[in-house]
């Protein structure tokens, strides 16, 4: 596999270790949902992973938030793109969205975001997000549905010798 072809990935899919480095490594996951008028639609958001799930916000009028509140059934999808890590990973998680308003909810989320991101001036970054129409939402994993570790094929699954 990997030589001749790559018809067959089964064996290349991330192990759990391979998709914690990729989930702490990365900062941004692209966020698929359907749309208003059933198309499938996505969006690039910023996440933290705290307690088993991801949290991400949004603006409660924008099509996204709307969209998880309207069907709470989406896909994370992560890439190592633009981190440290070697090779090409990804993973793609479903989840379930559920909305949090709580004030509590949103200033925990707001500077945990901050520190994930190495945010210089938490004071600035967390008035700019607190908005009373902003809203936190915990995408809860069911499954990871797809993932992938380059690592495992021969020349990174661009060809060449076995690693």
């Amino acid at each position: 596999m990997g030589i001749d072809d790559l018809e067959n990935l089964q064996s290349v899919r991330g192990s759990s270790s391979s998709i914690d480095e990729l989930i702490q490594a990365q900062t941004e996951a692209v966020v698929s949902f359907t749309s208003d008028t059933g198309w499938a639609s996505g969006v690039v958001m910023s996440y933290v992973r705290h307690d088993g799930a991801f949290w991400v916000t949004a603006v409660s009028d924008r099509a996204h938030a709307k969209a998880f509140r309207r069907d709470p059934r989406i896909s994370l999808v992560i890439s190592a793109t633009g981190t440290h890590l070697s090779g090409r990973r990804m993973v793609s998680v479903r989840c379930l969205a559920h909305a949090h308003v709580d004030e509590a909810t949103r200033h925990w989320f707001y500077r945990a975001l901050g520190d994930r991101l190495s945010v210089d001036d938490r004071d600035a970054f967390f008035s700019l997000l607190d908005s009373e129409n902003r809203v936190v939402f915990e995408l809860r994993p069911v499954r990871v549905a797809v993932s992938h570790d380059s690592r495992k094929l021969p020349g990174d699954g661009r060809g060449g010798s076995a690693p």
